[in-house]
């Protein structure tokens, strides 16, 4: 009787362990019934981190893991096809566009400084030796005004000069007094100077240089009792009413701007502020060390905000009336240093990376030459993670969520 109910025990434990069994494990019928877009029998099974790892019945991957079971509908002929289920697509936060033909009108943003106009840039040279005898502008970036005076002068061969004519004016010889005239013109002094001593037949012993015309002085090479010589560069007088915007442009942006084409400048300093204009030339050289072409436009700056040196964002829109082309969002398209890719996206949850040949590239959107189709879908968020998980010999089978038993769940 002792040795009775035991057994009785145990054979209860066996009938109610297989009754468990039967109604919370379903068979391998059942299984195959409940996996997401799986149907009929599984064509074959895979090592969830090795597709290349095939077996024909259920078992363990070398990793040790349980295999996963591949369908009809898993299966698909393009190699680098990834499935995600649409919570996984959800949680991703994924967008897709539809790849559209059309005319890109590119906005170009690059870095621009301004500086002086070069065109109206006054170099101060002397055309005598001599010495500063008094300096009126003391330091660069001192304002200056048409007229003003610069500095005196005093020069033996400007007091010869001036010697001349007065000694051809007290002879009353037209011809003498002629060539006196054309010799202190010769040495650039000033007419206001010649006037002087016409009238007064006195011999100047110094000679007062005026501003040639408004500005700032942008260089300052003298100081007051300085010796100087023909050909030496006293001075620079640069204007501020308009300045020069020069940009620095890519290779690839630069064939798209030529000269008319409309751009702007905001700085740090003046939020808000925006300064208009045109390209008024494209630089025909390219630079060798930093790979870019220069661009020039002239700003107005009645009010002298623009100061030379500044730094500011400097926007082209280069119009291009070039044939349509296939366009797709710019966040789209993933450029590496050996491809460009971008990833399509199929009904039924399914992606596959692709590479593609893109042509210019503008502010929201990028011309694709080829490897689309007009109509295609395209990922425009997220793609950077799901072309990471594509590849040619991946069906990425792990990015399952929720579906065949053994499957990776990617996290959401």
């Amino acid at each position: 009787m002792n040795t009775l109910k035991p057994l009785l025990l145990i054979g209860l434990g066996l009938i109610l362990g297989a009754l468990l069994s039967w109604l919370l494990i379903p068979d391998a019928g059942d299984r195959g019934s409940t996996d997401i877009g799986a149907t009929g029998e599984p064509l074959y099974w895979v090592a969830p981190m090795d597709p290349e790892y095939r077996r024909d019945g259920p078992g363990k991957s070398p990793m040790g893991m349980d295999l996963v079971p591949v369908y009809a509908d898993d299966a698909d002929p393009s190699p680098g096809t990834v499935r995600i289920s649409p919570d996984v697509i959800n949680n991703l936060g994924v967008r897709t566009a539809i790849v559209t033909r059309g005319i890109l009108e590119p906005e170009i943003r690059t870095v621009g400084h301004v500086t002086f106009d070069e065109n109206q840039l006054v170099h101060i040279h002397p055309r005598v030796e001599g010495w500063i005898q008094t300096l009126d502008v003391k330091a660069e970036g001192d304002p200056v005004t048409a007229g003003e005076p610069l500095f005196e002068l005093y020069s033996p061969t400007l007091v010869n000069a001036q010697e001349e004519l007065v000694l051809a004016l007290n002879r009353n010889n037209p011809a003498l007094i002629d060539a006196a005239l054309e010799r202190l013109a010769a040495l650039d002094v000033p007419q206001s100077a010649i006037e002087s001593v016409r009238r007064t037949r006195t011999v100047n012993q110094t000679i007062r240089i005026p501003a040639p015309q408004s500005g700032v002085l942008e260089t300052l090479a003298v100081r007051e009792g300085m010796y100087v010589s023909p050909g030496m560069n006293v001075m620079t007088i640069g204007p501020l009413d308009h300045v020069w915007l020069v940009g620095e442009l890519y290779e690839r942006q630069a064939l798209s701007v030529r000269a008319g084409d409309p751009i702007s400048l905001t700085l740090d300093y003046l939020p808000g502020r925006v300064w208009s204009g045109t390209v008024d030339y494209v630089y025909p050289s390219l630079n060798e060390v930093t790979r870019t072409v220069r661009v020039r436009a002239v700003l107005q700056n009645e009010d002298g905000a623009l100061k030379p040196g500044m730094f500011g964002e400097l926007r082209v829109r280069a119009a291009r009336p070039d044939a349509p082309a296939l366009l797709i969002p710019r966040e789209a398209l993933i450029r590496t240093g050996s491809q460009n890719r971008v990833v399509l996206a199929f009904d039924g949850g399914r992606f596959k990376s692709v590479a593609v040949h893109p042509g210019h590239i503008g502010r929201d959107q990028v011309e694709i030459l080829e490897g689309l189709r007009e109509g295609d879908r395209v990922v425009s968020s997220a793609q950077f993670l799901i072309d990471s998980e594509s590849s040619k010999t991946s069906d990425f089978l792990r990015m399952e969520h929720g579906g065949h038993a053994g499957h990776e769940e990617m996290a959401p």
